[in-house]
Order: structure tokens, then sequence, then C-alpha cells
């Protein structure tokens, strides 16, 4: 249990302040953006990830990770599929899709919240059966 948390939290790149990066970036593991990136930044889906959005980072296209910290800009649809945390500078521009949510004072959203639950609602599954 200990091994796979701490695998989890571990940051295997980084993007710095200086760089901008043009073009799509699929990451594994864990990544930290202090720069720009103009493209998708996706991660892979089979295998947990951590994505870090640092105060200086600025990302241009559609955000994909299973926990996302954000404290930078995002321009364009954020999905996390595990836990999505909004720092007080985070500043969002699209549609926001989540498993769970921490969203400290400060931070922004202009687009929609949807929750994102993994399993059917009761009262579909209730239905189908009928």
């Amino acid at each position: 249990m200990f091994s796979r948390k701490s695998k989890r939290n571990t940051i295997d790149s980084l993007i710095g302040t200086g760089i901008r990066i043009e073009g799509d970036l699929h990451f594994q593991g864990g990544l930290r953006i202090d720069g720009r990136v103009c493209g998708n930044v996706i991660a892979d889906p089979s295998q947990p990830s951590m994505l870090i959005i640092s105060e200086q980072a600025v990302v241009e296209g559609e955000v994909r990770a299973a926990h996302l910290i954000v404290n930078g800009v995002i321009q364009g649809p954020v999905i996390s599929t595990e836990l999505l945390e909004l720092q007080p500078k985070a500043r969002i521009a699209g549609d926001v899709h989540y498993k769970a949510l921490e969203m400290l004072s400060g931070a922004l959203v202009s687009g929609t919240l949807t929750h994102d639950e993994e399993e059917e609602p009761v009262l579909k599954l209730a239905a189908s059966n009928a």
C-alpha cells in the first residue's frame, strides 16, 4: 500500500519556467509544469498519474490526469479521474470533470463543474432490471 501511494506522488518530469512546448504532451507517472504548454496534456489512463500545474504555468489545451493539482492557468477542458485540487491562484477557462474536488478560496473556474461517478446511478440500474 505504501509503495503504491509514494509512486503516485513522485514527480518524474519537470517543464521549467523558461520552457514553451507547442504540441500535445503525453506522460506517465508524475509531471510538474512551471512553463507554458500550447497543446493537450494527457496522462496514460492505464496507470496512476499526478500532474502539477504551478503558479507560473499556463496550459492552452485539454488537461487529463488522475490526480491534478492546479495553481496556474488552464485554458481548455479539464478531466481528473481521481482528485482535482484547485489552489488559490488556479484559473481555469473551460469545462471541468472530476471525481473528487478540493477548491480553495481564490480559485476561479469559468465553465461547468461536472461530478463524474464511476458507477451508474441507482435509479438507472433499477429501471433496467424492471
